[in-house]
């Protein structure tokens, strides 16, 4: 016997003293949920979203439509970028102020390639106030999952309000499911048993968060 056959085996016996009218799985547990936690305006969410951000070690920078560009590119600057990564849906107005050699986002380039950028910029599919969370879907303006795991330095553009959400359960309802989500609460870190902090193991070490108004691409 497989160890497949064995595991639905012990299954298929816990579930047969179930009545076929029992009460569905779905609907066994009480889930009223709160949606979100209190009652805030648009303004103050955001400003939740930018005070977690940061206290999650991202770095929150706030413009509006037409000094994007110019605030990207003063953040590519300020890390010593000479190359950022480049995902095919992002407008390339954003990096118009910038001399930056763009690399792009490939099915070919390697761990090793993707490890010799400098920066990476990006959309996103929405952020979470109450938890700090940005999360990205894969759509064209964010690119493939790795390359925001790889590079050292992330930037990830954020429209408000539009993109902001309160919480995780509004963000649920407005994620697709099937898309390959990435959830990211600040910079890669982790600890030790010390609690000594590391950053930069499993992503980058540098998240810089830009929260632009102005309804505009």
């Amino acid at each position: 016997m497989s160890s497949r056959e064995l595991i639905l085996g012990r299954v298929r016996r816990a579930l047969a003293d179930v009545r076929p009218d029992d009460t569905p799985y779905e609907q066994a547990v009480p889930r009223g949920y709160l949606r979100e936690h209190g009652d805030r305006i648009v303004e103050e969410t955001v400003e939740l979203l930018a005070e977690n951000l940061a206290d999650y070690r991202a770095l929150v920078h706030r413009t509006d439509t037409d000094g994007l560009a110019g605030t990207i590119a003063g953040l590519l600057a300020a890390h010593g970028s000479s190359s950022v990564l480049v995902p095919p849906g992002l407008p390339q107005e954003w990096l118009a102020g910038t001399d930056a050699a763009r690399v792009a986002d490939r099915v070919e380039s390697t761990p090793h390639e993707l490890d010799q950028v400098d920066s990476v910029v990006t959309a996103c599919a929405l952020a979470i106030a109450e938890t700090g969370t940005i999360v990205l879907d894969g759509s064209p303006d964010q690119g493939r999952r790795r390359i925001t795991l790889v590079p050292d330095h992330h930037i990830c553009v954020v429209r408000v309000p539009d993109q902001v959400v309160s919480s995780v359960p509004q963000a649920l309802e407005r994620l697709d499911p099937t898309r390959p989500l990435t959830w990211i609460s600040g910079p890669s870190a982790t600890s030790d048993i010390e609690l000594d902090r590391v950053e930069g193991v499993h992503g980058p070490r540098t998240l810089e968060v830009v929260l632009v108004t102005g309804g505009g691409d």
